[in-house]
């Protein structure tokens, strides 16, 4: 039996009929967005007015409640922030859960007392990266959907954070916070909580000309249902404290259907242990009645991945509904208003002011209340009775309570008017209501909008206007990277014919000089690094370590083994892609220059404050704002770092397309996905890691954005090359060294033709 405080189970409440229906099923706590910053964009969510009324619920009820600001913030809204969330913060919002690390600085320096909650948008995969939250002030995390119940217990026993774990609902295929595959492709972005969900489309996955699934097998990337039932046990033991139920876009019957069923084997297991403990099948059936994309499955808690978690075949259009099911939920608690227990003494007597008090046993405190109202007086004809007195009293529809027990004493015989009994009720009701709200209630300082602005980024100054036609000065030269995921890659740069011209070793007067090449530590085993490094600095160039996407038990037992070769490789820094390796190398002394890349996003000044606070050398620019709000952050930092060419990693997914289509032989190789429309994405598989990567179709170049990106102020690009071969690279390098390197624009004939600019222009809503 779990030995911990009490644990949590977490409902979603995607409008105020849903929180009510979790709050009636049993939901210690619910998750909800507000009218902005929430990552399911398309809930109904609920204004201001009927959020704070959703606070005043929930907090009636013994519950607590958590506003989701989890998506990435641009520089404007940061200016806004403050006085949307202010209001809730006095109310006495229990926490914001969010995935922008610039508004957690904000968050904990601009509202003490109000907890801060690391959304799994922040990829929280393992000890590292709980660590690295933690000692940024947040409370709790909640881990990647893809732990396992092992790395869970490893979070649990080595950082103090509380532990909040999806238990059901859907699944994303790719890492939550790591996708923008509905971003790239219709500029829905998922970080900005409009996710158009582009993974339960079907798709063939193809070798060469080979199709290697069934068109009744064509949906490789729609994940089954997580149900966790039968692991309640096991989760609660692993040291999780919050249950979390998905589903902000589902119904309040949906809510209510699932939170009454874990709430019943959650309460089963608390009081009665393992022995005690057993889960009936129609309670599953029950489940599937209220959702079935094609059955559940147990998630990522006992296994890494599986074709046992795909869907696959496309969802039914008609299935039959339990409409009885429907019918009881909805009796039971979607319609269903609940009223606390009180107590209650009511004191009559002659010349003396009526009194009435009340009392709420609560969670925790009892809170008492008296109130007093007209005086009684002497009956003429008919005095109160008790039971008269009663039937008034206990007039408490529409009102947050029921009286469980009523004590009256009328001390003679006394008459009151009916009107004078129900003020005394109404107002003793209200002032009980204030009492139990009271504690939650905070003060936060008063700001004009224009001081909110200056607050948001801590400064007072305004941002600088760009010039017309401009985002600013443009530098005088380009400093250039590359960055490589293959041997082969590497050597069509170090043997490119014009590696001289390139470097600036000509001694011409070049405007784009490459200055350094990074090579990925997957790619490039651990034996050759030192001899890679060397060869790259006979070069004239610097030599940088990229790391994985991913960090978890597979990378940090490689980079554990490699740990020599990584300290003595001579590497001139690393390209940190999460705050798990960020940790990582400050744990075992690798003390080099950290380039933090574009998957640890910094969208606004704050964030980009705070990843300088946490090492960064360089930050590489965030892939989804447009060159307008790229100037608004980083304009003229030096050591911010503009991608200009790269097939732009969509997914990033512990699931494996080759081992969903053709099995696993642990070989990695590029698959490609045909959508429906004939596009192919490139999908690598990177088993030392286990993890694949899906890559748009075409790739980023702004190869004829040399000005734009010259009005940046930065003087920095980085072309990235992943599934390109050794001529492709090339032939890449020439083209922007050839139309890039001269201070005239002029024509130039690419081979880059099929590609797209990305977010370069467009941005995302």
């Amino acid at each position: 039996m779990i030995k911990q405080k009490q644990a949590e189970l977490l409902a979603p409440a995607g409008s105020f009929e849903s929180m009510k229906a979790a709050v009636a099923a049993g939901a210690d706590a619910v998750y909800m967005g507000g009218s902005r910053f929430g990552a399911r964009a398309y809930a109904e969510n609920p204004d201001e007015e009927n959020f704070l009324a959703a606070i005043d619920y929930v907090h009636l009820h013994g519950r607590k409640i958590y506003m989701t600001v989890n998506t990435l913030m641009k520089e404007p809204e940061m200016g806004e922030l403050y006085q949307y969330l202010a209001p809730y913060y006095e109310r006495g919002l229990d926490a914001v859960i969010v995935q922008d690390l610039g508004v957690l600085a904000f968050v904990k320096r601009e509202f003490p007392g109000m907890a801060v909650h690391a959304s799994t948008q922040m990829t929280i995969t393992g000890v590292y990266g709980a660590k690295a939250l933690a000692e940024l002030g947040a409370e709790r995390v909640v881990t990647a959907r893809e732990l396992s119940l092992e790395e869970i217990r490893r979070i649990h026993s080595a950082v103090p954070v509380e532990i909040e774990s999806f238990v059901h609902g859907a699944l994303c295929y790719c890492y939550s916070g790591q996708c923008l595959m509905s971003s790239l492709i219709g500029g829905r972005s998922g970080n900005r909580g409009r996710c158009a969900q582009p993974c339960r489309l079907p798709y063939e996955v193809k070798r060469g000309a080979k199709t290697l699934n069934s068109k009744k097998e064509s949906y490789v990337l729609n994940l089954k249902d997580l149900c966790t039932l039968d692991l309640i046990p096991d989760i609660l033991e692993a040291g999780v404290y919050s249950m979390k139920i998905e589903g902000r876009m589902k119904s309040p019957r949906y809510t209510a259907g699932v939170v009454s069923i874990y709430r019943k084997y959650l309460d089963q297991y608390l009081e009665k242990g393992r022995t005690g403990w057993k889960v009936d099948p129609e309670d599953k059936k029950i489940l599937l009645d209220l959702f079935d994309r094609g059955g559940f499955s147990e998630g990522y808690y006992r296994q890494h991945n599986g074709r046992h978690m795909v869907a696959l075949g496309e969802k039914p259009a008609f299935r039959q509904t339990n409409q009885k099911l429907f019918d009881q939920l909805d009796e039971t608690y979607v319609f269903k208003e609940i009223q606390e227990p009180i107590k209650g003494l009511l004191l009559l007597e002659e010349g003396q002011p009526s009194c009435l008090s009340l009392s709420w046993e609560g969670e925790e405190t009892p809170i008492s209340v008296t109130v007093f109202g007209a005086p009684p007086q002497k009956a003429d004809r008919q005095p109160l009775t008790e039971e008269k007195a009663e039937k008034q009293m206990k007039k408490t529809g529409g009102t947050p309570f029921v009286f469980q027990d009523l004590e009256i004493q009328i001390n003679g015989e006394l008459f009151l008017p009916i009107q004078a009994l129900n003020e005394l009720r109404r107002k003793g009701l209200e002032a009980l209501k204030e009492a139990i709200l009271a504690p939650a209630a905070r003060k936060s300082e008063k700001r004009t909008e224009a001081e909110g602005e200056r607050g948001s980024h801590g400064k007072t100054d305004p941002p600088d206007k760009p010039e017309k036609g401009g985002a600013g000065q443009a530098p005088g030269r380009i400093r250039a990277a590359v960055s490589v995921e293959e041997p082969e890659q590497l050597k069509g740069i170090l043997e490119h014919e014009k590696l001289s011209f390139l470097t600036g070793g000509s001694g011409e007067d070049s405007q784009l000089v490459l200055e350094e090449i990074a090579v990925d530590g997957g790619g490039f085993e651990g034996a050759c690094w030192k001899e890679t490094a060397e060869a790259v600095h006979k070069k004239g160039l610097s030599c940088f370590l990229i790391l994985p996407h991913i960090f978890r038990e597979e990378a940090i037992r490689y980079y554990n083994d490699n740990l020599d070769q990584l300290k003595s490789a001579g590497f001139d820094g690393v390209v940190v892609r999460s705050l798990e390796e960020r940790v990582w190398l400050r744990e075992k002394g690798v003390d080099l220059p950290m380039i933090f890349d574009d998957t640890m996003y910094s969208w606004n000044r704050l964030a980009r404050e705070e990843m300088k606070k946490l090492g960064a050398a360089r930050i590489t620019m965030p892939l989804e704002l447009n060159s307008r709000e790229l100037w608004e952050v980083y304009r003229g930092d030096t050591d911010g770092e503009l991608s200009v060419y790269g097939f732009l990693p969509m997914m990033v997914s512990a699931q494996c397309v080759k081992k969903t289509a053709d099995g696993c032989d642990r070989k990695p190789e590029i698959l490609r996905l045909k959508d429906r429309t004939g596009k192919l994405l490139p999908v690598k598989n990177r088993c030392v890691f286990c993890y694949s990567t899906i890559y748009n179709s075409s790739p980023l170049s702004l190869l004829n954005e040399k000005k734009a990106v010259m009005q940046l102020g930065n003087g920095r690009v980085r072309l990235k090359f992943t599934v390109e071969d050794r001529k492709q690279v090339q032939a890449v390098l020439a083209a922007f060294f050839e139309k890039w390197a001269n201070r005239e624009e002029g024509d130039n004939s690419s081979i880059i033709r099929d590609y797209t600019r990305g977010h370069f222009r467009r941005g995302v809503e």
